[in-house]
């Protein structure tokens, strides 16, 4: 009971200075009495090796149905690294912000610095196309707006870039290598990200979103964040797990919800509302869709 009791004259000593330091202090009025009136569920289990095993659903929501081998089931099983890994930058440095993330996915970053949000997003999509024998459907466009494909470019072809203008040439030998895809993949984090794949790809209606579908803001840098699992409730409200990958490229995590740590690391998405996460914020949601 006295712990209880501490805890609820420290909330409220703590909202008492926001609102003397910060004149709209009272916004933060609802969060505070939230976390007073209901303490927050602990979703994350720390043995868990996947996005699956590692968050669990909020009470009253499961997740929800997908189809086996379909990129939405490849991210909800996607391999995370052990329970309090860092985030590591590409020089092997750590991250200054250490308590954005609950978990590490398994994607290696390259020591050469090319890997950004954007790219990190494309390797896993690119990933799960050659996984699922796909290959011929592995491809990108430039920011110039020009496609470039995993079978061209395995065929040979290599794009001769001036200014705004490409074309393509046959100038290396045949080579269908995993290593020569990742050369590939190099090239596209060359000359795609936010702004190609937020003209390229279909834009996706908020109430019709499912995993893999990217939260973007075009620009340069810009930058894009992956819902990588979903979970529903008997009233059809969704909530949705975010990763990213970032600038300066690093390890690709799974972000926290610090707009509502009840819930936290799932987020509710509305029509028309800004979506804050804990390292960038889009003003004007906009979703797209890979092919």
């Amino acid at each position: 009971m006295k712990k209880t009791l501490l805890i609820i004259l420290a909330a409220l000593a703590v909202l008492f200075l926001i609102m003397r330091m910060n004149p709209k202090g009272k916004q933060y009025t609802n969060q505070i009495e939230s976390l007073i009136s209901s303490p927050k569920e602990n979703l994350i289990n720390k043995e868990g090796n996947t996005i699956k095993s590692r968050v669990k659903p909020p009470k009253g929501y499961k997740r929800n149905t997908i189809k086996n081998n379909s990129f939405q089931q490849y991210l909800r099983n996607y391999k995370l690294k052990k329970h309090g890994s860092p985030i590591i930058n590409y020089d092997g440095s750590k991250y200054f912000a250490q308590h954005w993330h609950d978990a590490i996915l398994e994607v290696p970053v390259p020591k050469n610095g090319l890997q950004q949000c954007a790219d990190a997003l494309m390797r896993i999509r690119a990933e799960y196309l050659w996984d699922q024998n796909r290959k011929n459907e592995i491809g990108f466009k430039f920011t110039s707006g020009h496609y470039c494909s995993w079978k061209k470019y395995a065929a040979g072809y290599r794009p001769k870039i001036k200014g705004n203008k490409v074309s393509f040439h046959k100038t290396a030998k045949p080579d269908n290598s995993k290593s020569n895809f990742y050369k590939y993949l190099n090239l596209i984090y060359t000359y795609a990200g936010t702004a190609s794949l937020h003209s390229e790809l279909k834009k996706v209606n908020i109430k019709n979103l499912k995993i893999g579908d990217m939260l973007v803001q075009p620009g340069f840098p810009g930058h894009i964040e992956i819902i990588v699992d979903s979970a529903i409730n008997e009233k059809g409200e969704q909530l949705f797990l975010l990763a990213q990958g970032n600038t300066p490229a690093q390890s690709v995590c799974l972000l926290r919800n610090f707009e509502n740590e009840n819930i936290s690391p799932w987020y509710n998405f509305t029509k028309n509302s800004t979506v804050y996460t804990p390292s960038y914020y889009f003003e004007n949601p906009v979703f797209v869709r890979f092919k």
